[in-house]
């Protein structure tokens, strides 16, 4: 080993925090393959962790890598059904799929879950269900 090359150091929970709020940064930087890069590590130790699913969801997403993200927030919804955010991305991610009837179902479990605004007018629960809705 030279001297400039220097051993990894271990990891730790306290390294996965760092880690996990670098991310969250990078992700509001504009940069989400980075943030993945970080949160994989993340999960890879502790994949149970909601939390950096999610994020790493949203990374997925915002640098359109729509069927991973697609994957991670299902997962999300697979331990917490409740939770509306991940209903509202998912259905983002099935919209910009091209597939507008699965992403009807999510908007409006999201709105039902959580009635914000946002949530709501995406829901559209005023509109009829045409021949789209079921696809």
């Amino acid at each position: 080993m030279s001297e400039t090359t220097r051993p990894t150091p271990p990891s730790s929970p306290e390294t996965h925090v760092i880690d996990y709020r670098a991310a969250e940064r990078l992700l509001a930087a504009r940069d989400p393959r980075g943030a993945v890069k970080l949160l994989d590590s993340v999960i890879a130790a502790h994949p149970e962790n909601t939390a950096a699913r999610l994020l790493r969801a949203r990374a997925f997403f915002a640098a359109a890598q729509l069927r991973p993200a697609e994957l991670e927030f299902e997962l999300v919804l697979e331990r917490e059904p409740d939770n509306a955010f991940a209903h509202f991305a998912l259905a983002r991610t099935h919209e910009r799929s091209g597939r507008p009837g699965q992403a009807r179902k999510h908007f409006r479990l999201a709105a039902a879950l959580d009635p914000q605004p946002e949530y709501l007018a995406a829901a559209r629960f005023d509109d009829q269900d045409g021949p789209e809705a079921g696809s």
